[in-house]
């Protein structure tokens, strides 16, 4: 069994910002260790991003032509990086764009057909990373946990503030991982900077310059998915089923929502950390560039919190599915019982060989 692998690993996030694309090399002595060799993030045009925000809708045939057309797209720019970076890869991974996720219903949906992939790049692809694990009466998420628990355990805790905030929670002697979705997070705080013309809310600028509605406050901490247990996690339909009808029924301006809906994910935060008081949390994610959260997290939460390198913000969950197709192809576990709640550990991803 090889030692070394190369893998592009490919993320298409809920926030909608783009494909993150992140060549990875990956070695095991005894443990694993890892290396950012190249990394890009193709931005959506706004034709793209219209399309996939309203995948949820389309008819039948109008999804599987875009599941088709989403695979080429990904193929033709996955290839053109891998030319242009002059690195040769063994394999990609890639996660899809999450259409449908329903796992009480033993369904979960991602797109950008592997096939696509495979034909634009002439390389294997690695794909369809959850639906095994719904399958098995699990989650199908979150799945970077196992990542986490090998690649990342100087840490006690790892938050991705994505589209969605997840987090991952590990033993004392790091031997096991427990992870789940804490709340929503760039969705909605994206929502409200293209109402006032902006792509995100840069450094959480706007944010700061609104007021916390507390009644709004209250109405958000208690929405009924924060008393479930883990393992739990969240999709579109719970965005558009109860946090956007919530936000909608309250006319305040979008700086008032940003600064209260920043203020909710700093405190679900603090309330799921409350017993880890001085241990490491090392932020990721699109969110981590939002310095008016990171400060709020801070003066909730009683961590060490780290923010690692650019790279390593940006690109960690395309890091981590990189990591999944190794496992995959190693046949070793890289969905975890205790993060999902499957009835076993399991070795997810379907393998298209070129």
């Amino acid at each position: 069994m090889a030692s070394e692998y190369i893998v592009a690993g490919l993320m298409s996030g809920t926030s909608l910002d783009g494909l993150d694309v992140a060549i990875c090399r990956f070695s095991f002595q005894q443990s694993w260790s890892f290396e950012i060799l190249a990394a890009t993030t193709f931005d959506y045009s706004a034709d793209w991003k219209k399309k996939l925000a309203e995948a949820h809708l389309a008819g039948g045939l109008e999804l599987a032509y875009l599941n088709t057309e989403l695979g080429a797209l990904h193929g033709k720019l996955v290839r053109q990086f891998i030319e242009t970076s002059e690195i040769k890869v063994d394999f990609i991974s890639s996660h899809g764009h999450t259409v449908f996720h329903q796992p009480n219903h033993g369904m979960t949906l991602q797109i950008g057909s592997a096939p696509h992939i495979v034909a634009a790049t002439q390389l294997p692809v690695i794909a369809d990373f959850r639906t095994t694990d719904v399958a098995l009466g699990g989650q199908g998420a979150p799945l970077v946990p196992i990542g986490d628990l090998l690649l990342f355990n100087e840490f006690a805790l790892c938050l991705n503030l994505g589209g969605i905030a997840n987090i991952s929670v590990k033993t004392s002697n790091n031997s096991s991982i427990k992870a789940f979705d804490v709340c929503p997070c760039n969705m909605v705080l994206n929502h409200f900077a293209a109402q006032l013309g902006h792509e995100y809310d840069h450094g959480g600028a706007l944010a700061s310059t609104g007021e916390i509605n507390s009644s709004l406050l209250e109405k958000l901490n208690n929405i009924s998915f924060y008393k479930i247990t883990s393992p739990k996690s969240l999709g579109k339909e719970f965005f558009d089923a109860e946090i956007f009808p919530l936000l909608k029924s309250f006319d305040i301006s979008a700086q008032d929502h940003l600064r209260t809906f920043v203020e909710h994910i700093a405190q679900q935060l603090a309330q799921v950390t409350d017993k880890f008081s001085k241990q490491r949390l090392l932020i990721t994610g699109g969110g981590a560039f939002n310095t008016f959260l990171i400060d709020r997290i801070k003066s909730l939460c009683d961590l060490q919190i780290v923010i690692p390198d650019n790279n390593t913000i940006q690109f960690k969950e395309a890091l981590i599915f990189a990591f999944l197709g190794v496992l995959r192809m190693r046949e070793e576990n890289n969905s975890l019982q205790a993060v999902t709640g499957a009835r076993k550990d399991h070795s997810g991803g379907v393998i298209y060989l070129a």
